[in-house]
């Protein structure tokens, strides 16, 4: 990884309590920042705890489900009066939902599913844009899917969820960029997780890169020197591309 200090910046990470989230901010806290970690999981935030002071950083422990869009609305709040200020933003948060026809799918999986990968990523733009505007270099990672573009069979609801978030992170890069915010997105193709061994139950994990394997080129985007915005970085190929202009 990039030498990089973070001292001092406040880095807000959702899903944090394993796979790529728990990645990213250990890294990030190993970096100098202090993490707010937000996820489900009790346990798992308890876990990331102890690892990130084992490497002598520090977090603030949020249980959260971002399906609770009053919840994001208080962690808001309680952000601005603790620290007055948000620097990083990692929306990393989401669920793969069901891996069948569309005619098949319930209203309420599809629901569900929106709630967490497209809402509460709304909601938590919503929230977070006047604290990342008290930074000096806000910056902002919503992390994206291949699937957005292609489409593929049998994933439509996940796949319409992160064409979504990107057309959402789109707009907002192109709103504020005469601002120090700084939006991309980070598309991390396959991942040893838990998420990817759920849909693709038959793949050989070892064949795979590691989550901290990705969180080394999701930190590089969270730094103040990261002047790029309206990105899309896919690791996979190791390329940066510009969002689609605006029209």
């Amino acid at each position: 990884m990039t030498n990089l200090s973070l001292a001092s910046r406040i880095a807000l990470v959702t899903g944090a309590s394993r796979g790529i989230g728990y990645a990213t901010a250990r890294a990030l806290a190993k970096a100098g920042a202090h993490v707010v970690a937000v996820a489900r999981t009790q346990g798992g935030l308890e876990e990331l705890d102890d690892e990130i002071r084992k490497d002598g950083g520090s977090a603030t422990l949020v249980p959260l489900n971002l399906s609770d869009f009053d919840g994001i609305t208080r962690l808001g709040a309680a952000l601005h009066e603790r620290h007055g200020k948000l620097d990083i933003l990692v929306g990393n948060a989401g669920v793969a939902g069901p891996s069948s026809p569309l005619g098949h799918i319930e209203l309420k999986p599809w629901n569900d599913l929106m709630a967490i990968n497209v809402t509460a990523n709304f909601q938590l733009i919503r929230c977070m844009e006047p604290l990342l505007k008290k930074s000096d270099a806000g910056r902002a990672v919503f992390v994206t899917s291949a699937t957005a573009s292609k489409a593929s069979a049998y994933v439509g609801p996940y796949a319409a969820s992160k064409a979504a978030l990107e057309t959402l992170a789109r707009a907002w890069a192109h709103e504020t960029a005469n601002t120090p915010i700084r939006v991309n997105l980070f598309d991390p193709g396959p991942i040893r997780t838990r998420m990817r061994a759920t849909v693709f139950p038959g793949e050989d994990p070892l064949t795979l890169d590691t989550p901290d394997q990705a969180a080394e080129f999701i930190v590089p985007m969270c730094a103040p020197d990261w002047t790029e915005t309206g990105k899309l970085y896919h690791y996979k190929t190791r390329t940066l591309l510009s969002f689609r202009a605006p029209a």
